[in-house]
């Protein structure tokens, strides 16, 4: 049969697409098409269960694109909603901000005061050792239990140390905990170390012994112990004359695991005792403190050696220069002020004075940014707490005891160093919500459900829009069925 010519003059009148920018039957409508469907699909069969899963087990959800993923300085974000948990701070919380200190329950203070005493988590249990009542360094030891949510138990006395110690620098390593150096009972510096070893069954310290072979090279108190992979750093501290620029370190035995003898590392630029000291990388920070005239604010760090002849050893000390001081150095310093570390964050509070809190942290290449401070984070200016035992534990800070007010306290004073972030964010192209936030396992199996829920959904979602554009008129007549049963008069 031949084929039916098109009549002279005749037009083909080509369709237009997309508001009438595209040819129908074009590469560009193509393209654009199968982009968009590829979008979608990916959308549809990844993005919304992924969503969905942490919208289960999270207390917010992100929906959208913020344009800080491409650029900090561009998170802007106009309407900002946040929990009443964080209380009068400003909304979103920034970075380091903790929300506002609170005092222990008085059931849930330490058993006697204590002020200068030295902290640490070993085994299962959280110890406040030594310390003084006001009078004289003691042997006593204190144990509690720190909760995920950050809620303690009651405290127990635990074994006492051999002899009485306050001002001692205190480190668990390799499944130990040293207790190093502080003052005795007459109030000089010490050389011993005590060690207590957790049993293995109840995961607590069962008595305390010293061992001569880590001996200091020289007494010491208000030192610093800073652990390393390995070994222990003592930075710093006192000697019956005052702060010295000590530092030792105590390597580990390749063959044992265990610490041998002290030996002498790079000392400090500059004396220093109380001082906060913490590794990052090959930065060993220190700060805050007291150097031979008294409270400073000078923040020194040390480089730490990766070549074999300097591996683990401190190769030399930095200060900061005249143009870096202000943001380097800590803007001001009280006496008996605490230093915690957390998420890389460094903290410094109270001591005589207004309570100030400040923080920083550094930066790549291990310069400080400047420290912060913010008034709702400050501790209470009346309590006038010093030398408290400051432990982290989670998104919790502690300060065990101290003095208050010029008088050595039982009191525990707590914050949480992690501000919940707003429940709604309104940004450009993207939105914040509230969400389930499910913990547990509970919430970790349901999100796997509810994730897999979404992906079914849309895959059936998905079919059937494909059978609906492969068969055109049977879907045009189905909804046009619809459309004459809502016409009918009911």
């Amino acid at each position: 049969m031949a084929a039916q010519a098109l009549g002279p003059g005749t037009t083909i009148v080509r369709r237009r697409a997309f508001f009438g920018l595209l040819d129908a039957g074009g590469w560009a409508w193509a393209v654009l098409k199968a982009s968009f469907w590829f979008v979608t699909i990916i959308m549809m069969m990844a993005w919304l269960p992924d969503r969905a899963l942490y919208a289960t087990v999270q207390p917010t959800i992100e929906l959208g694109v913020p344009l800080s993923t491409f650029n900090k300085s561009l998170d802007v974000t106009p309407v900002n909603f946040c929990p009443p948990s964080n209380a009068n701070l400003p909304c979103p919380a920034p970075v380091g901000a903790v929300l506002p200190w609170q005092p222990n329950p008085p059931e849930l203070g330490l058993p006697e005061a204590r002020t200068d005493a030295a902290i640490l988590a070993a085994g299962l249990q959280t110890l406040l050792i030594g310390g003084s009542d006001g009078k004289a360094a003691r042997d006593s030891v204190f144990a509690t239990v720190i909760r995920a949510d950050g809620n303690i138990d009651g405290w127990t006395v635990g074994p006492a140390l051999p002899a009485p110690r306050a001002g001692a620098a205190a480190a668990f390593y390799a499944g130990s905990a040293y207790v190093i150096g502080g003052v005795d009972a007459a109030g000089k510096p010490t050389d011993t170390v005590f060690v207590g070893t957790p049993d293995p069954a109840t995961g607590k310290i069962t008595s305390w012994t010293e061992n001569a072979d880590l001996k200091l090279i020289a007494p010491r108190a208000d030192a610093t112990a800073v652990i390393t992979g390995d070994g222990i750093f003592l930075v710093g501290g006192r000697d019956a004359s005052g702060p010295v620029d000590t530092v030792w370190k105590a390597p580990t035995v390749t063959t044992t695991g265990k610490l041998k003898k002290w030996e002498a590392s790079t000392p400090l630029p500059a004396p220093r005792a109380g001082a906060t000291a913490v590794l990052q990388g090959t930065h060993l920070f220190v700060y805050g403190g007291e150097d031979a005239a008294g409270p400073t604010t000078a923040v020194v760090r040390g480089e730490i050696g990766t070549e074999k002849d300097t591996l683990g050893k401190i190769t030399g000390w930095s200060t900061p220069t005249e143009a870096s001081a202000a943001q380097t150095n800590l803007p001001a310093a009280a006496q008996g002020a605490m230093g915690f570390v957390s998420n890389g964050i460094y903290y410094y509070a109270g001591g005589a004075g207004p309570g100030t809190l400040y923080w920083t942290s550094p930066d790549a290449e291990g310069n400080l940014t400047g420290w912060k401070t913010l008034t709702q984070s400050n501790l209470p200016a009346n309590l006038n707490l010093q030398d408290a035992a400051p432990i982290v534990n989670g998104s919790q800070a502690f300060l065990i005891g101290g003095t208050a007010a010029g008088t050595p306290t039982q009191g525990i004073s707590r914050a949480n160093l992690a501000p919940p972030q707003p429940f709604f964010r309104l940004g450009l192209f993207y939105v914040v919500l509230p969400a389930l936030g499910i913990g547990g396992e509970v919430g970790q199996q349901l999100s796997y459900l509810v994730a897999a829920g979404v992906a079914t959904t849309n895959f059936v979602i998905l079919i059937l829009i494909g059978y609906a554009y492969n068969h055109p008129e049977k879907t045009k007549l189905f909804f046009n069925r619809i459309r004459e049963r809502r016409r009918k008069p009911a």
